[in-house]
C-alpha cells in the first residue's frame, strides 16, 4: 500500500494543475447541483418490523384519504387571567383570526375550536388546527407570514397566542456563531502546530473543498434519496473534522520529509506513502463503522451513516490527491519561516550541517518543531517512569465519569425539548396546561378485523378495554373505514410523551388487548408518534450491545492486521470502551440530569436521543482508530528498526504526539461548535462526540496506551507464528518504501536531485 500511495503522491504533485482542475470541477458541479435541486423533506423516523410501524403502514393502506401530505399548524389561544376564551368578545377574536386564514394561500382547512370541542375544561385555553396543502419545506414565505400575522392580530386583541405543529419548522441554519468559533479555533491550532499560515491555510482549504462537495452532493440528492438536513449537517461535521485532521497528518509528514533533505516531489510521495497509508486505514475504519449503522434497521440512521461515510471517503481522497498537489503549488512556503531560514543557512556556508555528524538527519533542520517534540518526549518519559500510576489514575478517572451512563434513558425529542423562546415550545406548554401532559402525545389504536360483521361490537370492546387501563385519560370514539374492516381510536395518556409512565402505559395497553384479539380474531396495534418513539428507543437499546460487539471485533481484527500484534488491538478496544463509556456518562449528566445544561444552552432535560449511542459508537470507533494508528505507527516503526520498547514509545510521541494532540483539539473544536445549534439531535451529537474525542485522544491514547505498552514491554508486539504466516502485511509504516527508496546522502537535496525519476519511484 505504501508504495502504491507513494506513486499517487508523486503523480499528484507532478500533475498538480490537472488534479487541482479536476477537484475544482467537482466542487463547481456539486455547488450547482445543490443550488438547482429542490429542498428535501424532513421525514419522521420509522422502524420497519415494529408494531407501531406496522400500524402506520396499515393506516396508509386502509385510510388513504386521511393520509395528508401537507404541513399542519396548531393555533393555541389563551384568555387573560380570570377570563374565559369562550367569552363573546374572545370568541369573536378567535373566529376572526381563523377567518383571515380560511381559504388563504396553501391553506386546506381550519377547525373551529368551539364546534370541535377543542376548549379546556376551565374554558381558558382553546386550539385550532390549520391544515396546508404543502409540506413545511414547501410553504411559501407569504403563507408563513399570514399565519404569524393572524396570531399577532389575536395578540393585539388581548389573547395569548402560540403556534405549534410543523408549519413553522425549518431546516437548521448553518454558519452560526458557535460553528464559526469552532472553525476559528481549528485555524489557530493549525497555525500553532505547523508554524506556517500557508500550511494551516492548506489544511483548511482542502477540508473545505471536501466538505463543500459532500454537502453539495447530499443537498442535490436530498429528494431522490430522501435525505434530511440532519444527514447534511452530520456530513458537514464529520467531513470538516476528519478533513482537517487528515490534511494535517500528511502535511506534517511532508514537512518532516523535507526536513530530512528530500526534494518536494519526493517528500510528497513519501508523505502520502506513509502518513497517507494511515489516513486510508483510519478513514476506512470510520467508513465501515458508519456504513454498518445500516444493520440497525432504521432508515434515517442508515442515511445518516451513508452521508457521513461519503464525507469521510471524500476527505480521504482529497488528502491523498489534492493535498500533495497543493504542495507543488506552495512549495517551500508550506514550511515554517524558521525552518526555511535554517534549511537555507548551511548552503551559504562552507558546511552542510549545523549539528554534529552523529545527529540523525531528521534533527538537522526542523528548528521550530524541537520545543514541541521535547514536550512530547518529556511526557512519554514521565509515563515510562510511572506506568502503573498513570494507568490506574486514567482508568479510575474515566470509570468515574462513565458511572452516570448506568442511568442512561433513551427517547426522541419533540417540541418539549425546544427552547422556551420558540413559539412551538410555548404552544406545547399551553396545551399541556389546558388539556393535560398526555395531550401532546396521543396514542393511536388500530383495530384490524378479518370480517366486517361485528366490527362495531369489536371496536367498542377494544375501546372499553383501553379505557380500563390505568393511566389512560380518555379514549375517543372509534372511526371505521369504508369497508368496516379497520377501526381507529385515539387514547390520551395522563402523562407526558417522554415519561417512563407513558412507556409503561403503551406496554400495558398492548397486554390488555390480547384477550380481545384471542376472542375476536382481530389484530389490535398501538401506534402514534409517542408509541413509535418508544418502539425505536427500545429497538436501539436492544441493538446497542450487538453493534458494539461487532465494532469491537472489527477493531481487534483490523489492528491485528495493521500492527501484527495480539495485545495492542485488545488494549485499543478496551480503551475505546472506556472513552465511549465516559462520553455516555457526559450525555446523561448534561441532557438527563441537567449538569452544565444552561452553560451549553440546553434548556430542557430528558432522555438522551435514542439514535445517539449507536451513532456515537460508530463515529468514535473510527476516530479512536485514527489516533491509535497515527501514534502507534511511529512506535512500531521504531521498534522494528531495533529500538527498545521504551524508546519506541518515546519515538512515537516525539514524532506524532504533537500532531495527534493538535488533530484532537481541532476535532473537539469542530464538534463543540455545533452545540450552539437549536436542534436537539445536533446538540447531543456535538456534546457526545466532543467529549468522546477528548477522552480518547488525551486520556486513552496519550496516557493509557503508553502506560500499557510500558508495562507489557516486548510482549506488546508479540504475534503467534501461525498468525504471522496467515495475516497479510499491509505495511502501513512504509517499511517497503524505506527499503525501495534510498535515503538522502550528506547533501540531501543534491543526492535526491541526482536520482532519475524512475529510480525515485522504483
Amino acid at each position: 500500500m505504501a508504495t502504491f500511495l507513494y506513486r499517487i503522491g508523486r503523480l499528484a504533485f507532478r500533475r498538480r494543475r490537472l488534479v487541482g482542475g479536476l477537484w475544482l470541477g467537482a466542487l463547481l458541479l456539486a455547488v450547482v447541483g445543490a443550488a438547482v435541486a429542490p429542498a428535501g423533506e424532513e421525514e419522521d423516523l420509522s422502524m420497519p418490523g415494529t408494531e407501531s410501524q406496522k400500524a402506520f403502514d396499515l393506516l396508509d393502506e386502509r385510510f388513504p384519504q386521511s393520509n395528508s401530505q401537507g404541513a399542519e399548524a396548531r393555533l393555541v389561544f389563551r384568555a387573560p387571567d380570570g377570563q374565559r376564551v369562550t367569552a363573546r368578545e374572545h370568541r369573536a377574536v378567535v373566529e376572526d383570526t381563523l377567518g383571515s386564514l380560511d381559504g388563504g394561500q396553501q391553506v386546506a382547512s381550519t377547525t373551529d375550536p368551539y364546534e370541535t370541542g377543542a376548549v379546556s375544561e376551565d374554558g381558558t385555553i382553546a386550539y385550532s388546527t390549520v391544515a396546508y396543502t404543502a409540506e413545511a419545506v414547501d410553504l411559501t414565505g407569504a403563507t408563513k407570514t399570514a399565519l404569524e400575522n393572524a396570531a399577532s392580530q389575536a395578540r393585539d386583541a388581548g389573547l395569548t397566542v402560540e403556534i405549534g405543529g410543523s408549519a413553522l419548522d425549518a431546516e437548521e441554519e448553518l454558519g452560526g456563531t458557535t460553528e464559526l468559533i469552532g472553525v476559528a479555533v481549528a485555524a489557530v491550532v493549525l497555525v500553532l502546530a505547523l508554524g506556517s499560515l500557508v500550511a494551516a491555510g492548506l489544511s483548511l482549504l482542502t477540508a473545505f473543498v471536501g466538505v463543500a462537495i459532500a454537502f453539495g452532493l447530499v443537498s442535490a440528492l436530498a429528494v431522490p434519496l430522501g435525505l434530511t438536513s440532519t444527514v447534511a449537517i452530520l456530513a458537514l461535521m464529520l467531513g470538516l473534522a476528519v478533513g482537517i485532521d487528515y490534511a494535517l497528518f500528511i502535511t506534517s509528514r511532508f514537512r518532516d520529509e523535507r526536513a530530512q533533505g528530500h526534494e518536494p516531489e519526493e517528500a510528497a510521495g513519501r508523505a502520502v506513502g506513509t502518513a497517507g497509508s494511515a489516513v486510508v486505514f483510519a478513514g476506512a475504519t470510520v467508513f465501515i463503522a458508519l456504513v454498518g449503522l445500516g444493520v440497525v434497521g432504521i432508515p434515517e440512521l442508515t442515511k445518516m451513516g451513508m452521508g457521513g461515510a461519503g464525507a469521510v471517503a471524500l476527505a480521504v481522497l482529497v488528502a491523498l490527491t489534492l493535498v500533495p498537489a497543493l504542495f507543488g503549488f506552495f512549495g517551500r512556503r508550506v514550511l515554517s519561516r524558521a525552518v526555511r531560514k535554517a534549511a537555507g543557512a548551511p548552503r551559504r556556508g562552507a558546511g552542510n550541517c549545523a549539528t554534529s555528524h552523529d545527529e540523525p538527519a531528521g534533527d538537522r533542520r526542523p528548528i521550530a518543531a524541537k520545543p514541541a517534540k521535547r514536550i512530547g518526549t518529556r511526557w512519554a518519559r514521565f509515563v515510562l517512569r510511572r506506568p502503573a500510576a498513570v494507568l490506574m489514575t486514567s482508568v479510575l478517572g474515566l470509570g468515574a465519569i462513565a458511572l452516570p451512563a448506568l442511568s442512561l434513558e433513551l427517547g426522541l425529542p419533540g417540541d418539549e425539548s425546544k427552547s422556551v423562546e420558540t413559539t412551538q415550545r410555548r404552544a406545547y406548554d399551553l396545551l399541556s396546561e389546558g388539556f393535560g401532559p398526555g395531550f401532546n402525545g396521543p396514542l393511536t389504536v388500530v383495530v384490524d378485523m378479518p370480517e366486517s360483521a361485528g366490527a362495531r361490537a369489536t371496536t367498542n370492546r377494544v375501546a372499553e378495554t383501553v379505557r380500563g387501563v390505568d393511566g389512560v385519560a380518555s379514549v375517543g370514539e372509534p372511526v371505521l373505514n369504508r369497508t368496516k374492516d379497520t377501526a381507529v381510536l385515539t387514547a390520551v395518556p395522563r402523562t407526558a410523551p417522554n415519561s417512563g409512565e407513558t412507556k409503561d402505559l403503551v406496554h400495558a395497553i398492548r397486554g390488555a388487548v390480547s384477550d380481545v384479539e384471542a376472542d375476536t380474531g382481530a389484530a389490535v396495534l398501538v401506534t402514534g408518534t409517542t408509541a413509535m418513539n418508544i418502539d425505536i428507543s427500545e429497538a436501539m437499546s436492544d441493538a446497542l450491545i450487538p453493534y458494539l460487539a461487532v465494532v469491537i471485533g472489527l477493531a481487534v481484527l483490523l489492528l491485528t492486521v495493521v500492527f501484527r500484534s495480539v495485545l495492542v488491538p485488545v488494549k485499543a478496544a478496551l480503551g475505546f470502551l472506556l472513552s465511549v463509556g465516559a462520553a455516555f456518562g457526559v450525555l446523561v449528566a448534561v441532557f438527563q440530569w441537567g449538569w452544565a445544561a444552561g452553560l451549553l444552552g440546553i434548556e430542557q432535560t430528558g432522555p438522551v436521543m435514542s439514535l445517539m449511542p449507536i451513532l456515537i459508537i460508530g463515529i468514535v470507533f473510527g476516530l479512536a482508530m485514527d489516533y491509535e494508528v497515527f501514534l502507534l505507527t511511529r512506535m512500531r516503526e521504531a521498534y522494528v528498526h531495533g529500538a527498545s520498547p521504551g524508546e519506541a514509545i518515546v519515538s512515537g510521541f516525539r514524532h506524532s504526539g504533537r500532531v495527534v494532540a493538535a488533530a484532537a483539539i481541532i476535532m473537539i473544536s469542530v464538534f463543540a461548535g455545533f452545540v450552539g445549534m437549536s436542534s436537539p439531535t445536533i446538540q447531543t451529537m456535538g456534546v457526545g462526540l466532543a467529549a468522546a474525542v477528548a477522552f480518547d485522544a488525551f486520556v486513552v491514547r496519550m496516557a493509557i496506551v503508553p502506560a500499557v505498552l510500558a508495562l507489557l514491554g516486548h510482549r506488546a508486539w508479540w504475534l503467534p507464528r501461525i498468525l504471522n504466516r496467515v495475516l497479510p502485511n499491509v505495511d502501513i509504516e512504509g517499511e517497503k518504501l524505506s527499503r525501495r527508496v534510498p535515503a538522502p546522502a550528506t547533501d540531501p537535496d543534491a543526492a535526491v536531485r541526482r536520482l532519475p525519476v524512475g529510480r525515485q519511484q522504483h
